[in-house]
């Protein structure tokens, strides 16, 4: 039985049961009709994931695994903010018409910064500690760049990550400011669980936990039929996440280096209306 999809039934049982409605609040978030987008709210969830039992996919619907790596790899090697190099359309509503999303997410990753080490960005500096000083407590990164927002065509959502190697193994806390839990929670989960073994694998190192702070996790009202129905499966076994052992180098993986094993998730057949 997987555990993401018991830790997924009960964020959502408490949303739905202990959040607060918006209904009084004015929202930026529309419905492509014109309608405002209300939620129901809960603040400041926490949720712990061990990589080294299982990978947090959820079986209660279908995660759309292959597309979450690659934004990951869009994001942390690509470096990119151009949705021309993304290999889904989950940003076109933001782009601009060159494909910008302006200085967001992975353009906040290629900046260079001068530490006592040397001059590097934000991911060759996790890379750079991990593997010479992986005791330091220093390791971040941080995409919610206050001199940059105004820049942006969306503020990040998922924005900063704190890693800590403890007994040789990596272990992470992901921090995020909002988040759309029947589209994005699992997407979130899994793209990071598999960052974390990126960067554990190239260091030399194992896989510890995942932390998955989020300050305001929210369903949409249009959304919440759905979420009901889904939380009423049973849980299935969770799938194996098999990383090519070949790649050692962090800017040497590709979306095919990461594969799924026995991952077969309930059917959801529903299209799921999105908020903009």
């Amino acid at each position: 039985m997987s555990q993401a999809d018991l830790i997924f039934i009960e964020n959502c049982t408490q949303i739905l049961q202990q959040g607060i409605i918006d209904k009084n609040q004015q929202t930026r978030a529309k419905w492509k009709d014109g309608e405002p987008a209300h939620t129901m709210r809960a603040f400041g969830i926490v949720n712990r994931y061990d990589l080294s039992q299982e990978f947090p996919a959820v079986t209660l619907r279908r995660l759309s695994f292959k597309r979450c790596v690659d934004e990951i790899l869009w994001i942390y090697q690509k470096k990119s903010n151009n949705i021309n190099e993304l290999n889904s359309h989950i940003w076109d509503e933001w782009a601009d018409e060159t494909g910008s999303i302006g200085k967001a997410y992975g353009y906040q990753m290629g900046i260079k910064h001068k530490y006592p080490e040397g001059e590097f960005d934000q991911v060759d500096s996790v890379l750079y500690a991990l593997k010479n000083n992986p005791s330091s407590r220093r390791i971040i990164t941080n995409l919610y760049n206050h001199q940059d927002l105004h820049e942006m065509a969306l503020y990040p959502c998922a924005y900063s990550v704190t890693f800590g190697v403890v007994d040789g193994k990596l272990n992470a806390v992901l921090n995020q400011r909002s988040q759309d839990f029947l589209m994005a929670n699992n997407w979130n989960v899994a793209q990071y669980a598999v960052l974390v073994h990126m960067f554990a694998q190239v260091s030399g190192l194992g896989v510890g936990e995942l932390i998955h702070v989020i300050a305001d996790a929210h369903i949409y009202d249009r959304h919440v039929e759905m979420v009901e129905e889904i939380i009423k499966k049973e849980p299935r076994p969770a799938p194996k996440l098999v990383v090519n052992p070949e790649v050692k180098d962090f800017y040497g993986f590709t979306v095919d280096d990461f594969v799924l094993e026995g991952y077969k998730p309930h059917p959801f057949k529903h299209e799921i209306p999105i908020a903009v």
